[in-house]
């Protein structure tokens, strides 16, 4: 194989390593968890469904903005505060954080852990492109 064709290999492994690497980040493949919109998860609040709501955000974040009767535990910390949830551990967790990225890392996290967490998609910023209400 001569010198271009073996650069040209390359990109394309790396361009396919990207992809594949966006697509799991995001939520898109290889999941163990379900992704909900944020009017499903509202429905769900709505219809008195025994949920959790999580923000896996910055306190800072949090304290800008949330949906009402969100707890609070930052992505950064989740694995070592799962036992702030663990009583809800046979509830759905809806999990949402401000794009929908963190939130992600953070189902993937929970559902390593034996719980049921649904992933809000776009985060809270989908949640109020939607109109549905947030707590300053």
């Amino acid at each position: 194989m001569d010198k271009k064709r073996l650069l040209n290999f390359g990109y394309w492994i790396l361009f396919i390593g990207i992809l594949g690497y966006v697509a799991y980040s995001k939520g898109w493949i290889l999941t163990n968890f379900e992704s909900i919109s944020p009017a499903q998860a509202q429905e769900m609040i709505k219809k008195g469904e025994k949920v959790t709501l999580l923000d896996v955000r910055t306190p800072d974040e949090f304290t800008q903005e949330h949906i009402d009767g969100a707890i609070l535990i930052p992505l950064q910390t989740l694995d070592k505060n799962l036992g702030l949830i663990a009583n809800v551990k046979n509830q759905k967790i809806l999990v949402y954080c401000h794009s929908g990225n963190r939130s992600v890392s953070a189902s993937r996290i929970l559902a390593d852990n034996g719980f049921t967490p649904l992933n809000v998609k776009g985060g809270i910023t989908e949640w109020k492109a939607q109109g549905l209400p947030t707590v300053q």
